[in-house]
This record gives structure tokens, C-alpha cells and sequence, in this order.
């Protein structure tokens, strides 16, 4: 059995069992869950959230209204290229099949097929998924004819409206570990510092994770860059890492910001989290003996 599964009320010439079109429009069938499979690599992420809960309530109302676009594996079954959202959707629905465009397409033009549909489709895309995204189409532009990341690049700005700089911006971040890059989405880091961040070798990138962890403390733009120029220069150690992201933040007058303005009054063991809580306990205290 392959799946296929009766299909109507779409256009005759996507009828399930018609052959493709010149153009490769494809043909839509509807195929069940259990045959599609997700490329190989997917940098968009499917999350059970508040979304999903919307799309799951719109597909028990009124079914997929888009199909997914697939292609044949060679594996067996089919690798959904396109509608890997909507498929989770259907499983959480309780559906066991969905409507999918199948069209016979190459590794690049599946990608940019992913990319393309993700970009325009996602209401939000973390930055790591945009990326990423950016990241696969580039490649897989310059592996279809285009000769150099100057002409991918300028129809990526044509499709999203960023800029030059942005794009190629945005795709460094994929030179991340993965631990670094999962704190630009949560926004423990900033955007700015990550881009320089990211010229540093993974070891380099690591130490950086340690030294944030054990200061409680987000790496400025400023500090970025000069660890970027130290590793460029070949003389950054772990050692300069800690000690940069150990240095205490300070207002123009030369005070120190957040946290680091109470150490004084704290034994030096005190991380900047036992602070905090410390001055919540103690203003906690002190509003209940002072309420009228």
C-alpha cells in the first residue's frame, strides 16, 4: 500500500495520478502521516505552542487548506519539504493523512522550496531559524548557476527586504556552538555581540559560555569585539576571557550598573544572583514593617 488516498475538490490538473506538468507543478494527493518524513535538515523548529494551538483548532474547523509540498525519497515514502507545521497539526488533530503536492525536485531546489515557504509562511522566526534559512539558500542559489555570494545575496534582499549587511550578518550566527546560539533566541544575548562572538573558535566560544555562567553576566559589544581582535591576533586564552566578561559594567560617572553597584556590601563569594535575592529579602522585610 503506498498511501495515496482519494482526494477531491481541487483543480483537475492537480487530480492525484496525473503525471507532472512541463512546468513541474506537481500533483496533489493525500498521503498518510506516516510517509512523510522531514528533510535531512530542517532549521525551522515545530513547537507545541501558542501557534500551533491556533493551527490546530483552524484544521479540525476546516481540514489543511494548504497542501504540503513533498518529493520522492529514495528510502521509501516521501520527504515533506514544505508543511512540516501542518503536518504536526494534523497529528495533534487526530488526522491521519494530509494533502501534499508531490513534485520531483533536486537537493537545491527542494531547500530553496523549504526556505522560501518557511520565510514567507512563519508568523515569526527566531533568529537562529532566519540564519539559518538565509545559510541554506545562499548555498543552494550559487549550487543552481549563481556564481558568487554578491548575486545570491542580492536576490535574498529582494525576497525579505533585509539588507546586504544584515543577511550576511544574520548567517554568521550559524558559525555558533549550538549552546551560544540557543541564548541569541532566548535573548541571554544580544544580536551585535553574538555577530563578533561568532569569529571565534569553538573553544574560544565555550570559554565564553563558562565565564557567562560564572558572572551571571550577557557579554557587551564592546568586550566582543576585542575578544574577536585577540583571537584574530592569535593571543586569546581562556584566562582573558574570564577576566574580560569578570569586568563590571559602569555609568559614565564611573559607577557600576545593575547588580555590581551592592558588591561592596557583600562578602566577595557572593554571586550576583545571591545579591539579588538578598535585596529582595531584605526590601521584602523592610515594606512589611513599614506598611501602614
Amino acid at each position: 500500500m503506498n498511501g495515496n488516498l482519494a482526494l477531491t475538490g481541487f483543480d483537475d490538473i492537480f487530480n492525484a495520478g496525473k503525471t507532472n506538468s512541463p512546468d513541474n507543478a506537481g500533483y496533489i494527493v493525500e498521503l498518510l502521516l506516516s510517509e512523510l518524513h522531514p528533510p535531512e535538515f530542517h532549521p525551522f523548529q515545530v513547537n507545541d505552542d501558542e501557534a500551533m494551538a491556533r493551527l490546530v483548532k483552524s484544521v479540525r474547523q476546516y481540514g489543511v487548506r494548504e497542501p504540503g509540498l513533498a518529493r520522492h525519497r529514495s528510502e521509501g515514502g516521501y520527504e515533506l519539504v514544505s508543511g512540516n507545521r501542518r503536518k504536526r497539526a494534523c497529528e495533534l488533530a487526530g488526522l491521519t493523512s494530509m494533502p501534499v503536492i508531490i513534485r520531483e525536485m533536486d537537493d537545491d531546489s527542494a531547500a530553496i522550496a523549504m526556505v522560501d515557504s518557511n520565510l514567507e509562511q512563519r508568523e515569526k522566526l527566531l533568529l537562529s531559524e532566519r540564519a539559518w534559512a538565509y545559510w541554506v539558500k545562499m548555498k543552494a542559489l550559487n549550487h543552481n548557476g549563481v556564481k558568487c555570494d554578491q548575486n545570491s545575496v542580492d536576490i535574498i534582499v529582494e525576497q525579505t527586504g533585509e539588507s546586504k549587511n544584515q543577511i550576511f550578518r544574520l548567517i554568521r550566527l550559524t558559525e555558533l556552538v549550538p549552546d551560544l546560539l540557543d541564548k541569541v533566541d532566548a535573548k541571554q544575548l544580544a544580536f551585535s555581540p553574538a555577530v563578533e562572538l561568532s569569529f571565534l573558535t569553538r573553544h574560544e566560544q565555550n570559554a565564553v559560555i563558562e565565564a557567562m555562567a560564572k558572572y551571571e553576566v550577557k557579554p557587551s559589544v564592546s568586550q566582543a569585539v576585542r575578544l574577536k581582535k585577540l583571537s584574530r591576533d592569535g593571543v586569546l586564552t581562556v584566562e582573558i576571557i574570564d577576566k574580560t566578561l569578570a569586568e563590571e559594567k559602569k555609568l559614565p560617572n564611573g559607577e557600576p550598573t545593575g547588580i555590581a553597584r551592592y558588591n561592596r556590601f557583600f562578602p566577595p563569594n557572593y554571586s550576583s544572583k545571591q545579591i539579588d535575592e538578598k535585596i529582595i529579602e531584605l526590601l521584602t522585610d523592610w515594606k512589611a514593617r513599614t506598611a501602614v
